[in-house]
C-alpha cells in the first residue's frame, strides 16, 4: 500500500492541514477555476505564434482509470506539502512506448528526447470515410498528398468521436474509425516517429487489430499518443508539437502534457 512508507504524522497532517489558501476557497470557486482552466486551451504567444493545449485535464474524483492522489506534509509543524501519485501509466492523454508490448524494447527513458517533439501533420478524415472503417494505406496516401517527411508526427482524427475508455467503448455507440496492420505498415514505410489519435479513432477495438498495429509500429520505435483533445482548435494542418513524458526507466507509457505551436516557419509545409 502506498501509505506504508509515509510516516503517520505526515498523513495525519495532510488530513488536518491548515492550508488557508486552499481551505478558504469554497467548492464552487474551485469549480469555477477548473472550468476556466479547461476553457482556456488556446494562447497567443505573439509574433504570429499560437499554442494549443491538446491535453485532457484530469480530476481524480471522476477519472475512470486509476488516478489517486495523497497529499502529505513532510515538514511537521512547518508546512511542506508533497503529493504521492498512484496512477496508471495509461492515464488521460498519454504516450505509449515500445516497452508497452515487449520486454526487450525501449522504455520511456531509453528513447531520445527528440522522439517526443517535432513536426506534426494533422489528418482529420471527418466523415469522408465510412464509420468503423479501417484506415488503409490508400486513405493515408490520399489525405497526406505526399507531404509527409521522415521523422514526422502523424495525428489522425474523424468526426465519429466518443470518449475512450468508457462503458460506451466498443459498443454500438462506438462508430470511430479503426487501425490495423496496414495502417501501421504505412507509418513504418513513411518513417513516422509517432502516431497520435483524437477521439474519432479507436486503437483498442479487437486483438486482431490491436496486436499487429502495436507490434509493427513499436518494433520500429514508433510511439503512440492517445486521448488527444482540442484538435478542433487547430487552424493549421502542420505545426510543431511536444509531448514529453517523464524519463523513468522501466516505464512503458506515461501521462503527458501535449501541445501544438502554430506559426513556426520551419515546422510548416
Amino acid at each position: 500500500m502506498i501509505l506504508d512508507y509515509i510516516p503517520v504524522y505526515w498523513y495525519t497532517a495532510s488530513v488536518e492541514r491548515k492550508d488557508k489558501k486552499l481551505t478558504n476557497i469554497k467548492n464552487n470557486e474551485l469549480q469555477s477555476l477548473r472550468r476556466k482552466h479547461i476553457m482556456n486551451t488556446t494562447f497567443d504567444l505573439g509574433n504570429g505564434l499560437k499554442v494549443i493545449d491538446l491535453t485532457k485535464p484530469l480530476d481524480p474524483k471522476t477519472e475512470s482509470r486509476r488516478c489517486h492522489l495523497i497529499r502529505y506534509n513532510t515538514g511537521g509543524p512547518i508546512p511542506d506539502f508533497h503529493t504521492a501519485m498512484d496512477l496508471t501509466s495509461h492515464l488521460g492523454t498519454h504516450c505509449e512506448c515500445p516497452y508497452h508490448h515487449d520486454d526487450n524494447w525501449p522504455s520511456v527513458a531509453e528513447l531520445p528526447l527528440t522522439t517526443f517533439m517535432g513536426r506534426a501533420i494533422y489528418v482529420d478524415f471527418k466523415e469522408t470515410l465510412p464509420h468503423r472503417k479501417h484506415i488503409s494505406a490508400a486513405d493515408l496516401d490520399k489525405a497526406t498528398e505526399g507531404w509527409v517527411k521522415e521523422g514526422d508526427i502523424l495525428i489522425i482524427d474523424s468526426s465519429y468521436k466518443i470518449d475512450p475508455f468508457t462503458p460506451d467503448t466498443n459498443t454500438d455507440k462506438d462508430q470511430r474509425l479503426l487501425v490495423n496492420g496496414e495502417t501501421a505498415q504505412w507509418c513504418v514505410d513513411h518513417k513516422i516517429k509517432c502516431v497520435g489519435f483524437g477521439d474519432g479513432v479507436s486503437i483498442e477495438n479487437c486483438n486482431e487489430d490491436v496486436k499487429p498495429f502495436h507490434d509493427i509500429c513499436m518494433a520500429e520505435n514508433i510511439v503512440f499518443l492517445e486521448v488527444l483533445k482540442n484538435l478542433d482548435k487547430l487552424s493549421q494542418d502542420t505545426f510543431f508539437m511536444s509531448y514529453s513524458p517523464l524519463p523513468i526507466y522501466g516505464l512503458d507509457s506515461c501521462p503527458i502534457r501535449a501541445y501544438a505551436i502554430e506559426g513556426l516557419a520551419e515546422f510548416t509545409r
